[in-house]
């Protein structure tokens, strides 16, 4: 029996919000199918849209699921802002599970960066960091390349949380190309099924396989942020990849994670040395049995007749 992971989730939210990215919304909700996750909390932060619509999308959808127990908290509206309630509540939560708190961040690092100068001890007290982010190569696909858009929001707090002293774990958006989830895949796991769930998402997300095939040529969608809230959950079903990154604000201005740790190329191009951890997905469909299975053990509100 594994024991429940304390969990705070930072994030940019815009689950069913038009023409807006959905697997922040994915990500949730695969946190609540695993009986080990319990989110005491979470922390909206800017990046997909502006955080109004975070906050609204967050609320919208703990209200379908009827899971407004959980607290949603405001972080800063823009990359510097790090006054927050959000950073308020993860240095608590932090005092409150000392060495029992992972934090799954899946948008811009403006919260977590505010948490650290609310107490330097906050990376300290922290028992993981599991991040969506990052490329160490351009994300190219049949019509554009895509740009990074969660370390570039803020690339002091980036740089602050990818440096940190704890236990930090990137899902890159080069590793999350290993999976594609088709809409036969949708069809065949999601759209013959009545589960509450199953109806649900597909209804929110069915809009999302027409904008990826438009914009950016790609048949299906890839699930960025629910990846690392698998290897968080299930790091088994990943193999870990550490190596030396040579890291600066200027190349996290667009994302970019620079390999290395020696030589006079290094010196001239990076601030700082850093190990992490860039997990890779295992085998395949084991992968996806597992989101698929967590997502259908979440529980829908009632509809009232």
């Amino acid at each position: 029996m594994r024991l429940k992971k304390h969990i705070v989730f930072d994030c940019d939210c815009t689950f069913g919000v038009e023409n807006c990215d959905v697997d922040d919304g994915l990500a949730l909700m695969y946190l609540l199918g695993c009986p080990e996750a319990e989110v005491v909390g979470i922390t909206a932060t800017y990046g997909n849209n502006r955080l109004e619509v975070v906050l609204e999308s967050l609320r919208r959808l703990l209200a379908d699921l009827g899971r407004e127990d959980i607290p949603v908290n405001p972080g800063g509206k823009k990359a510097g802002a790090y006054v927050s309630e959000a950073a308020d509540f993860l240095t608590e939560m932090a005092d409150r599970h000392p060495g029992e708190l992972s934090i799954l961040a899946t948008g811009s690092l403006t919260n977590l960066m505010g948490a650290w100068k609310k107490d330097p001890d906050f990376f300290y007290k922290v028992k993981e960091i599991v991040l969506m982010g990052g490329i160490t190569e351009p994300l190219v696909f049949q019509k554009k390349i895509m740009d990074e858009l969660n370390f570039s929001c803020d690339p002091a707090a980036s740089l602050a949380v990818l440096t940190g002293k704890t236990d930090v774990s990137v899902i890159t958006g080069n590793n999350c190309l290993k999976v594609l989830f088709t809409k036969e895949d949708y069809k065949k796991r999601l759209f013959s099924s009545e589960n509450p769930a199953a109806m649900y998402i597909r209804e929110k997300t069915d809009y999302w396989f027409g904008y990826n095939e438009t914009d950016y040529g790609i048949g299906g969608f890839y699930n960025w942020d629910v990846t690392a809230a698998v290897y968080l959950m299930h790091p088994e079903l990943f193999s870990d990849s550490k190596s030396s990154f040579c890291l600066s604000e200027e190349d996290l201005k667009t994302g970019y994670l620079r390999e290395g740790g020696k030589g006079s190329s290094c010196q001239e191009n990076c601030g700082i040395i850093s190990s992490l951890n860039l997990p890779v997905i295992g085998e395949e469909e084991a992968f996806k049995d597992n989101i698929y299975s967590a997502w259908m053990q979440v529980k829908m509100r009632e509809k009232k007749e």
